[in-house]
């Protein structure tokens, strides 16, 4: 018997298994997806899956949308504004070559140019992606970089 050790960011749920876990209707995930703010595991018949991150995700992105009033472009733009440099202690020189590190208009994971310490990096185990994973809100990540 072999044992399987599952992460937070193993691929488990399907769209409508996440969609009841999340509390978010199918359709907004399908648009949360088009617009970037979440990187579902695609499978080769091109189907879905969903994390346990992939599901904090969710619900931090309906508790922007519903209790702090914004849009699908205000979230983009906020989740741009992770110093994703700083989490991952990118060295200095690689910034220079880097969209991430000079976007502010969309987060990391979708920069068309990373710098060589993140390009072969899977965006789904980062832990830029996963900071919802330890922090309920941003602002409290923040603190723990900011002096």
């Amino acid at each position: 018997m072999m044992n399987t050790i599952i992460s937070s960011t193993t691929p488990l749920y399907t769209l409508s298994t996440s969609s009841v876990l999340s509390g978010i209707p199918v359709h907004s995930i399908r648009q949360y997806i088009d617009k970037g703010l979440i990187i579902p595991f695609r499978k080769e018949s091109n189907r879905n899956l969903f994390s346990q991150v992939d599901i904090l995700r969710l619900k931090f992105i309906h508790k922007l949308l519903d209790e702090h009033g914004l849009n699908i472009a205000g979230i983009k733009s906020l989740f741009a504004l992770i110093p994703c440099w700083t989490i991952r202690s990118c060295p200095a020189r690689e910034r220079k070559n880097c969209m991430a590190f000079f976007s502010d208009t969309y987060p990391c994971w979708e920069a068309s140019e990373k710098g060589p310490f993140c390009k072969n990096t899977n965006c789904r185990e980062c832990e830029v992606y996963r900071v919802v994973e330890t922090y309920p809100d941003l602002k409290s990540f923040l603190r723990t970089i900011i002096p």
